[in-house]
C-alpha cells in the first residue's frame, strides 16, 4: 500500500501516505493519517499480511514524548513501545497504532505539571483530577476508524488496560485475545504501576507494594 495518494475513508479518517519503514525490530509498513476532528496526524505500523483469518495482534499506543524520547523512568511508556514492537515483529505479522493522546489524553504542559503534583505525594490518578481532568481521558474511536481501515478480521490486543479492551470492544473490533505487556518495575516507575494496578484496574502482575506479586 505504499504511495502519496491521500483517500478518506467512510469513517473519516484520511490517508496521507505510506512507505517502507526499517527498524532495529524488522521492516514495517508507516501508515500516516490525518483527522479533521483533532487536526492531528496518527500512525500505524504494520507488519505482514493483515488480510488472513488468523487474528492480528495489535497495540493502541498512547504518545509519551517524556517516556519514549527522553528515555523517563517515571513511567512505563517507553519500555511498553519498545516491547510491542518486539512482540509484533517475533510473530511477523501485526499492527502499532500510535496515538496522539500524551498523558491519557490531558496534553503535555498539563502531563508536566502532574508530575510536579507526583512530586508532593500524590498519584498520577489524583494528580489528573486536581488538575480538573479525568483519571483517563483517552478516545479509541480513531484507533478503531483505523484499524478498520486496515482490514484485520480480528485482533489479539496487547494491553494491560481493562478499559481500553472494552472500549475497542464497544466500538465495532473483534478482540479475539488480551495479550500482557508486563514491564520492569523500578524505584522510579513503582508508585505509577501501583496506581494503574489498584486506582485504573490495569491488570498487572505488581503488588500494593510496587514490588511483582
Amino acid at each position: 500500500m505504499q504511495g502519496s495518494g491521500r483517500s478518506e475513508s467512510k469513517n473519516g479518517v484520511e490517508h496521507l501516505v505510506a512507505a517502507r519503514l526499517p527498524t532495529r525490530y524488522g521492516v514495517f509498513e508507516i501508515h500516516l493519517y490525518f483527522n479533521s476532528l483533532d487536526s492531528k496526524d496518527y500512525i500505524a505500523l504494520v507488519m505482514g499480511d493483515l488480510g488472513t483469518d488468523e487474528p492480528v495482534l495489535v497495540r493502541v499506543h498512547s504518545e509519551c514524548l517524556t517516556g519514549e524520547v527522553f528515555g523517563s523512568a517515571r513511567c512505563d511508556c517507553g519500555e511498553q513501545l519498545a516491547r510491542s514492537l518486539q512482540i509484533i515483529s517475533e510473530a511477523g505479522r501485526g499492527v502499532l497504532l500510535y496515538m496522539r493522546q500524551e498523558g491519557r489524553g490531558i496534553g503535555l504542559a498539563d502531563k508536566l505539571r502532574a508530575y510536579n503534583l507526583q512530586d508532593q505525594g500524590y498519584d498520577t490518578v489524583e494528580a489528573n483530577l486536581m488538575l480538573g481532568h479525568e483519571a483517563d481521558e483517552r478516545d479509541y474511536s480513531l484507533a478503531a476508524a483505523i484499524l478498520m481501515e486496515l482490514g484485520p478480521r480480528s485482533v489479539r490486543l496487547l494491553t494491560n488496560n481493562p478499559q481500553k479492551l472494552q472500549a475497542v470492544r464497544d466500538l465495532g473490533i473483534s478482540v479475539a485475545e488480551r495479550v500482557p505487556l508486563e514491564t520492569e518495575v523500578t524505584v522510579e516507575n513503582a508508585d505509577y504501576l501501583r496506581a494503574k494496578a489498584s486506582r485504573l484496574h490495569h491488570l498487572l502482575a505488581t503488588g500494593r507494594d510496587g514490588r511483582p506479586a
